[in-house]
């Protein structure tokens, strides 16, 4: 598996995913998966651009609940099959200029998604690892990662990467979702 900055190239492959029902997206799932199918039928370059953000220019955020906040810097990468030459699944970095803080509004550090034909081959794992090497760039001190409480296969992939469970667990993303738990890794 390799961590990939998306590129044209890679895009069919990525639009595939999101046409059989996968969504990089775990809270708004189908919906967003929609949106990013017709943002890339429009404008695949933008859509690439979108995934390398850095310097937060991209436009605010739209929570679930319809509030708009501003967008935190940050970048996505692709897990791609080195075996089949295919998109395997994303992880993201999100952090905030100046702090490891994030705003009450973000659900952590990283988040990450593997395609469902593609799970249990170790690709989580060793992209969190990947990512956590980007985080320490960075200078962040500790991540902040977050998985339901019903994931224990997330669980162990944080917990691989040495992530330490909160004490208590979260209240439910969205309705009628499990609870959910608070991971932190530290980087130093």
């Amino acid at each position: 598996m390799l961590l990939v900055r998306p590129l044209p190239t890679h895009l069919p492959s990525y639009a595939n995913a999101l046409q059989r029902g996968w969504s990089a997206d775990t809270v708004r799932g189908a919906d967003a998966a929609r949106e990013e199918l017709a943002w890339i039928a429009a404008d695949p370059a933008g859509f690439l651009a979108s995934l390398d953000d850095p310097q937060a220019k991209g436009p605010p955020v739209t929570l679930g609940d319809g509030r708009q906040v501003p967008r935190l810097p940050g970048f996505r990468r692709w897990m791609w099959d080195e075996e089949d030459d295919r998109f395997a699944g994303s992880i993201n970095l999100r952090w905030q200029p100046g702090t490891a803080e994030l705003p009450p509004h973000c659900l952590g550090h990283i988040g990450y998604s593997v395609v469902p034909w593609k799970r249990r081959r170790g690709f989580a794992t060793q992209a969190l690892a990947g990512m956590l090497a980007e985080a320490r760039a960075l200078g962040l001190p500790w991540v902040d990662i977050r998985t339901d409480a019903d994931n224990p296969a997330s669980q162990r992939v944080i917990e691989a990467n040495g992530g330490v469970r909160a004490d208590h667990p979260l209240p439910p993303l969205q309705p009628g979702a499990a609870a959910g738990w608070r991971y932190l890794v530290h980087l130093r």
